[in-house]
This record gives C-alpha cells, sequence and structure tokens, in this order.
C-alpha cells in the first residue's frame, strides 16, 4: 500500500443514526459542489480521493505574508499594498485570529437545522472605517501575464470560498463588508537568472461576495449525507473519469 494513501478511513465518517454534530470543512462543502460522488465515498463511506502532493512554496509565501501583514496589524497602519490600491481598510487585530487561521481548527458555525458545524481557516482579516470586516485571502503562482482579475472559471471556487469566509463570520455576529480582497502574488520567471532567490508581483483583486447560496448548499450536502444511495458519477470530475475508465478495462478482461 502507498505510503501516500492508506485506503478506506474510520474516522470523521458521518452517521445519519448520530446525534452529535458532525464537522463540515469549507473544502468538503466544495467537493459537494464539485462533485455529489466523491463527497458521498469521503464523508459517508470513508473513501477519500488520493491526495495531491503538498505546495510547499505556496505555503511558505501563505507564512510570509501572514508575517509581514501581522507587523502592520501591530502598527495599527495600512500595508503599503492597501495604501497603493486606495483602500480603506487595514489589518486589524482580533482575539481569535489565530485560532481562525488554523487549519483543522478555523472559524466555526453550528447549522442546527443540520445539526453540521460549518468551518474555515482564513489568511487574513482586515477592517474599514465603518468597522466592518473585511475578508482577505492570499494566492500565489507563477504564470507570464499580470494577474489583475479572477475570470476563470477555476476561479469560481476561490470566489465560493471568499463567500464562506464571509458567511461564517456573520453567522458568529460580525459586520462583515460584502467586498473581499484576494492578495495575489504572482512569480517571475523572466529573470535571467535565479540567484537563489525568487520575486513576486503583488496585485490585490477586489470581490464582491454573494453568500445566498451557502445555506441551501449545506441542507443539499446533509440530504446527500442522509441518503443510503451513492450519488451517480459526475462527468466532468477527473476522479469519477479516472474510476470509469478503470471500470471499462476491468470489464474486458
Amino acid at each position: 500500500m502507498s505510503q501516500y494513501y492508506s485506503g478506506k478511513r474510520t474516522r470523521n465518517i458521518y452517521d445519519p443514526r448520530s446525534r452529535d454534530p458532525f464537522k463540515l470543512s469549507r473544502s468538503r462543502l466544495e467537493r459537494f459542489i464539485e462533485c455529489p460522488m466523491c463527497f458521498y465515498l469521503d464523508r459517508r463511506l470513508g473513501v477519500d480521493r488520493p491526495p495531491g502532493f503538498p505546495f510547499t512554496l505556496n505555503s511558505a509565501v501563505d507564512a510570509l505574508l501572514k508575517k509581514e501583514f501581522d507587523i502592520y496589524r501591530e502598527k495599527g497602519e495600512p500595508h503599503p499594498l492597501i495604501t497603493k490600491y486606495n483602500v480603506n481598510a487595514k489589518p486589524i487585530p482580533h482575539k481569535d485570529l489565530d485560532t481562525w487561521r488554523q487549519n483543522f481548527k478555523g472559524i466555526e458555525y453550528h447549522h442546527k437545522p443540520t445539526n453540521l458545524i460549518i468551518t474555515g481557516a482564513i489568511d487574513d482579516l482586515w477592517q474599514n472605517s465603518k468597522g466592518e470586516y473585511i475578508v482577505v485571502d492570499y494566492k500565489a503562482t507563477a504564470k507570464a501575464e499580470r494577474i489583475d482579475a479572477l475570470d476563470e472559471e477555476w476561479h469560481e471556487g476561490y470566489k465560493r470560498q471568499m463567500e464562506i469566509y464571509q458567511w461564517l463570520l456573520r453567522q458568529n455576529g460580525y459586520p462583515v463588508s460584502n467586498t473581499g480582497y484576494f492578495v495575489y502574488c504572482n512569480g517571475d520567471t523572466a529573470r535571467e537568472t535565479f540567484d537563489a532567490r525568487l520575486e513576486f508581483e503583488l496585485t490585490l483583486i477586489p470581490h464582491e461576495g454573494d453568500a445566498s447560496w451557502v445555506d441551501q448548499t449545506i441542507y443539499d450536502a446533509h440530504k446527500c449525507l442522509n441518503s443510503d444511495t451513492i450519488p451517480e458519477l459526475t462527468p466532468d470530475c477527473d476522479y469519477c473519469a479516472y474510476i470509469i475508465a478503470v471500470n471499462g478495462v476491468i470489464k474486458k478482461k
């Protein structure tokens, strides 16, 4: 058995008979949107998708950005990127920010109608002059073109990610701005030499969040988990396509 994939899981599996609240992360709710079958296999039957390799460079950028914005948080001043884009905001301290940033903890809300605890780990939290909290998410990549907009189809997942964070903060009683921001770090690959240094261009991309879809998605995911029928394969899911291809080959044997 591969050291990276251990097969069927026996913990954190949804049991329709249990009365205990069940934690469902933002990423798993996104998986339900992508593919109900993969979601069901994972949370109900304990068979997760094979994991990808960790993006350690992205994690390093994330950690360094948090340290950098925390410097301005302690000063009570806006970061130069905020000033450059004329955004009325600054990084704000909060007693729970360190917890909200942690994977497997994050900010959470008990959705009582479904008894699901929805969780999500944010990257940063700013505040405007109205006292509204602003959700900020860090992204890192390396592309030849400048990144000024989230206009690719796969960016829709990024937008939903921010909207769930906005929803979670609101459910916890915080005033939240509809406008969130992506701090996008684009690695420069046009330099002639590496010189043990990777330089990034930072852009700040606003997003007007609309979290009206979240509640219904939670209800739909809950209904899926309570069903005794495995959802059908999703045609545009790469994992489902792999299952179809494997089954096709096996049937020919």
